[in-house]
């Protein structure tokens, strides 16, 4: 690479490492520079055309004062301000100067422009030796068609126009110069302030990367502050709704993990304790099998029971993280289905397992059609039944009913039990959350059956909820058509 493209690379290396503030203020003073140049370049331009034009005028009024006073005398031709001027004989296309003007010691170009204007005026600009540059204007005074007579000639010189331009040229640099500079500062100072809010912004950025996002989620900094321009506060607001949205998905995601510890922690002391028991009816087993056969019948029978158990729990933490995880193997397949027939034979099946508990079923004579899953709606009202009967005492009445409500299928399971406290409807559909006070479980459960209805209702498009007071609880499924 030349030395040049360095310097370059360097150069661009530093524009680039720059701060905002200090390009855009270099990048107004170059804008401001070629306009500059080009208001400059036409200013001069425009001046010397226009001087050179009153140099013209000047010498066209002088030689046309003198033309017809030259024409009727053999005078001198008048010598104005410091120019030279003469009177040429011209003769078959060459001059000779007359006696009585004032020519330079080398008039040889002036000589040429007399000979070429014996046919009509003749502007031009001729260099002579030793002087420089003159503006030079030829015209006839007394010609033939043959090009044979008399002509005036004036040579004006342009070093007078030539020093105005030059002063004008140096005026306009100096002062583009100075105006350059104090754009180029005043524009990095308001550059400066306006961009203030950028820097708020940064130094909030910083701040919130200086905190520990791992012990909490709460981002306690916000970009403050006004001014900047409507372009800024839109990042501002941006900027703080970006804020806000981390904030919200911290805390969400920390919500998540402290959910997942619980649930890992509830299910691994929800499978230590049939695990604990099948261990211990297995070494009850051992020894009752060299001794008593019935005793080891009795053994294998808590086993099956701790198994099928602990095989209700997998399955439905199977259920929920599917649920969970959309997989491909998704566990809610919609079809065609009757919801009365459903309610139905979850009835029937409620009657014939739980016998102690009276169900009372309130259904539409009519089919009630709608595009679900019918094994999992089939087990949101076992669930919901099952729930029902095995927190409320024997003899407790149980009731389900089937309607329709707007665009809405809705399933209610009610029981007259001890009720459910405000503190612990807000919580019922948690997963491995138990009600252990008035509502004491008669029979082991999993704590995970509520939680399987809600995670199959949402999957479905609905919603579940329930009140409850002293004698009187109701779990609500609402289902769309």
């Amino acid at each position: 690479m030349s030395r040049a493209g360095r310097w370059a690379r360097r150069w661009y290396a530093a524009w680039r490492a720059s701060r905002l503030g200090t390009r855009l203020a270099f990048g107004l003073g170059a804008v401001a520079l070629v306009v500059f140049a080009i208001v400059g370049t036409l200013t001069v331009g425009l001046m010397q055309d226009y001087l050179s034009r009153r140099l013209d005028d000047q010498l066209k009024t002088s030689q046309v004062s003198q033309v017809p006073h030259l024409r009727t005398s053999t005078d001198n031709p008048e010598t104005v301000y410091s120019w030279y001027s003469a009177v040429f004989a011209v003769s078959n296309g060459s001059a000779v100067m007359q006696p009585g003007g004032a020519l330079p010691s080398d008039p040889q170009p002036l000589v040429k422009v007399a000979e070429e204007a014996a046919k009509g005026d003749i502007y031009r600009t001729v260099y002579l030796k030793g002087e420089g540059d003159y503006r030079v204007r030829a015209c006839p005074v007394d010609t033939d068609e043959g090009g044979t007579g008399t002509v005036l000639l004036s040579a004006a010189p342009q070093a007078d126009l030539d020093n105005t331009v030059r002063q004008l040229v140096f005026v306009e640099v100096v002062a583009f110069l100075i105006a350059l500079t104090i754009l180029v500062m005043a524009g990095r100072l308001v550059l400066r302030r306006g961009l203030r809010p950028l820097a708020d912004m940064a130094g909030t950025a910083h701040d919130i990367a200086s905190h520990d996002l791992t012990a909490t989620a709460n981002l306690p900094v916000r970009a403050s502050g006004d001014g900047g321009g409507a372009e800024v506060e839109e990042l501002r607001t941006a900027f703080n709704l970006m804020l806000s949205h981390i904030e919200a998905s911290l805390a969400a995601r920390t919500v998540a993990n402290e959910r997942l510890r619980r649930f890992v922690a509830d299910a691994s002391h929800e499978l230590r304790t049939p695990l604990t028991s099948i261990r211990g009816y297995a070494d009850l087993f051992q020894y009752a099998a060299a001794n008593e056969p019935a005793e080891r019948e009795a053994h294998l029978s808590k086993i099956r029971a701790e198994t099928a158990r602990m095989s209700v729990l997998v399955d439905d933490l199977l259920l929920l993280a599917r649920l969970d995880s959309h997989d491909a193997e998704h566990p809610v397949r919609p079809e065609q289905m009757n919801v009365t027939e459903l309610a139905t034979a979850a009835a029937d099946a409620f009657r014939a397992g739980r016998p102690h508990h009276p169900l009372t079923t309130r259904l539409p004579d009519d089919a009630v059609v709608l595009q679900a899953d019918p094994m999992r709606v089939r087990q949101v009202m076992d669930n919901l039944l099952a729930n029902a009967a095995v927190h409320t005492p024997d003899g407790t009445p149980v009731e389900l009913s089937l309607s329709i409500e707007g665009g809405e299928a809705v399933v209610r399971v009610t029981d007259a039990g001890p009720g459910i406290t405000p503190e612990d409807q807000q919580r019922i559909f948690d997963r491995f959350y138990r009600v252990d006070n008035s509502r004491t479980r008669a029979a082991g459960g999993t704590g995970l059956g509520l939680s399987v209805v809600h995670s199959l209702v949402v999957e479905h498009g609905g919603a579940v909820s329930v009140e409850s007071q002293p004698g009187r609880t109701t779990f609500t499924v609402r289902l769309p058509r």
